[in-house]
């Protein structure tokens, strides 16, 4: 164990979480040793991923214990998000363990603009635990069809079981047909408890993670801003967001009470001023003078907050303000640059960033676009531009909406496509068709049929109007001509 970032005289947690492993896999697998030689060959990268878990692992380690739950456990957010609280996958999962929005809602995580209790390391820990343990019961106590089921969900799990067993085959997660990126998962996991089980087979030196606990919790009683959390307890704003990475805002939400993390050594610093400072001094009041013209979703956007907040703290029964009046907006103790890991100083900062050889745009959202068609038109892909604007393609886009895309530099070479043009069509649907022979002609997917017209089944009927977006560069002269003579555009 290294013990140069340790305090003195700390006991090392890895020989607990040692103890605690159970998972058995083959040792020939194959997929197993490739992933053991990756890690071993990363060490830089073990080094990153257990400085993050630092602060985290004694409290992930004493609840998986307290459970009788395998201490391989404690490694999973490795596998998920290499310990990046802020980690925001393609298919729209969020913290340590990569909840999707409808099971962290499921298990009681709490989501809103204010807050993502899927980043909340606490509560996320109680929540991913708790189902780790019904997945497992689910699959008769075996863990590695747990795991699988976490990564690719109980369904996927199943059906794979239930292929086997028509085929007579086994039934065991080696053996099953499951998906790429599950296939690797449980393997991942393995190859990390293989390395930290015997760090000095593989060269490997074990960052001397304290068996202490590393953060308490403190609570709130109302709305605070969390700069002024951070100044009360004597710590970096930066770090208290890193703490505490549910809370998306400069502030917290108006109605508490609300807990942080704090640093072991800083709790105790925190309570006792929190203690002196009065109700009113959580917040910074702004009196605002409406405009000629301006709404209050403006002035929300404006200052940070909600409509609903401003109502509410206004005494206002609806959206009416008048030019001339004031009204009250809690405001930010410092600039909102400080606030550099709050949701929206993250989207800021990664829109922002510059790519080498291309031209940052920025697209406001029209009424009907969606990634795909906004990625047609620019000539990039969906993936692509989700990922520039912290996003999955599976969210849902708002009209005005700013997006950044990043086109190439240069002149188009001889012989490459001109940029796409998408046109939003009106088709009536003739005798004969059916959604596969009108997406060939349209040079579109069945599947983006179904959603942009809101379709439950494949059934269509003459005479039935839907709506298309056709990217018209690549329409032949006779689907082209349909434009003009039989679809409306919309």
């Amino acid at each position: 164990f290294d013990a140069s970032d340790a305090p003195a005289g700390s006991v090392s947690i890895w020989p607990r979480i040692q103890a605690g492993f159970r998972l058995k896999a083959p040792a020939d697998e194959p997929a197993l040793q490739r992933h053991i030689a990756w890690f071993a060959r990363h060490k830089a990268y073990l080094d990153r991923v257990m400085q993050r878990a630092d602060p985290f692992l004694y409290y992930i380690t004493e609840e998986t214990i307290k459970r009788d739950l395998p201490t391989e456990l404690v490694l999973l957010p490795i596998v998920e998000s290499a310990y990046q609280p802020f980690a925001y996958s393609n298919g729209r999962a969020a913290g340590i363990w990569q909840f999707i929005p409808s099971t962290g809602k499921l298990y009681g995580l709490k989501q809103n603009w204010w807050y993502d209790g899927r980043r909340d390391i606490h509560a996320s820990t109680q929540a991913a635990l708790r189902y780790l343990q019904n997945l497992n019961a689910l699959f008769d106590g075996d863990w590695l069809l747990a795991l699988a089921a976490y990564n690719s969900g109980s369904g996927t799990v199943m059906r794979a079981i239930r292929h086997n067993k028509r085929l007579g085959k086994p039934t065991d997660f080696w053996h099953l047909k499951l998906p790429k990126e599950t296939r690797a998962y449980v393997p991942k996991l393995l190859a990390l408890k293989t390395i930290i089980a015997n760090p000095e087979k593989y060269d490997i030196s074990l960052r001397c993670i304290a068996d202490a606990p590393a953060f308490v919790r403190v609570r709130v009683d109302s709305q605070i801003d969390l700069a002024l959390v951070a100044e009360l307890a004597h710590i970096d704003l930066d770090d208290l967001y890193r703490y505490n990475p549910a809370y998306n805002r400069w502030a917290t939400a108006p109605d508490g009470p609300h807990d942080f993390i704090l640093p072991a050594e800083a709790a105790e610093t925190f309570q006792k001023n929190y203690a002196r400072l009065p109700p009113e001094k959580h917040l910074k009041w702004l009196r605002h003078t409406v405009r000629r013209g301006e709404t209050l979703s403006e002035i929300a956007v404006k200052y940070d907050t909600t409509v609903r907040h401003l109502r509410k703290v206004n005494h206002l029964h609806g959206n009416t303000i008048r030019a001339g009046k004031h009204i009250l907006i809690p405001v930010s103790s410092r600039n909102m640059s400080d606030y550099a890991l709050s949701a929206s100083q993250r989207l800021k900062s990664l829109q922002n960033r510059s790519r080498q050889g291309r031209k940052r745009l920025t697209h406001t959202v029209k009424k009907g676009e969606s990634f795909w068609t906004i990625a047609r038109h620019y000539g990039v892909g969906t993936q692509q531009l989700a990922r520039w604007n912290g996003l999955s393609t599976r969210d849902l886009l708002r009209p005005g909406q700013k997006l950044v895309i990043y086109r190439k530099q240069g002149r188009p070479r001889r012989g490459q496509k001109p940029s796409h043009h998408i046109q939003v069509v009106t088709y009536t649907v003739k005798s004969g068709d059916a959604l596969s022979i009108i997406a060939r002609r349209y040079r579109v997917r069945v599947k983006d049929i179904r959603r942009w017209n809101h379709l439950k089944g494949k059934t269509i009927h003459p005479g039935q109007k839907l709506k298309l977006h056709v990217d018209v560069t690549e329409q032949s002269s006779d689907a082209a001509s349909v434009f003009s003579t039989r679809a409306a555009t919309a």
